[in-house]
């Protein structure tokens, strides 16, 4: 049997993701950030889905994405319903999910070459206690 290394032709994967950090490439994050196959924007300034806005989505529509990943954290949660029609008007589907999920589901996409943007709320240390 041969074994390939496959290296992907974007700049960023995620190599895991959970409720408080996420591996991107070989650098963990700790506060919510924004991912795109050639895009990585730290310091989301976003702690809670439940209050996420149109206004807070404005970094992750300017780079255009078909489809948004939302990843809520460690549980399944899900923003404003404005919000999710403000995505829905632009013809941009918006999938919210556990930030795990939503790991593996941009690795995929991002694999097929779909212009894919993923956003991922993580819980701060200092917010939450």
């Amino acid at each position: 049997m041969q074994l390939n290394l496959e290296s992907p032709d974007f700049d960023y994967v995620l190599r895991g993701a959970d409720g408080r950090l996420a591996l991107v490439n070989d650098r963990r994050l700790t506060r919510s950030f924004i991912v795109a196959p050639r895009t990585l924007v730290e310091d989301w300034p976003v702690t809670d889905v439940r209050s996420l806005d149109i206004d807070a989505l404005a970094p992750v529509l300017a780079l255009e994405p078909e489809v948004v990943l939302l990843g809520t954290g460690e549980t399944q949660g899900f923003p404003p319903p404005a919000t999710m029609a403000a995505c829905l008007s632009r013809g941009i589907g918006l999938e919210a999910m556990t930030n795990a999920a939503a790991a593996r589901t941009f690795n995929v996409l991002a694999g097929e070459g779909r212009r894919v943007v993923a956003a991922f709320v993580l819980l701060d240390d200092a917010a939450s206690g």
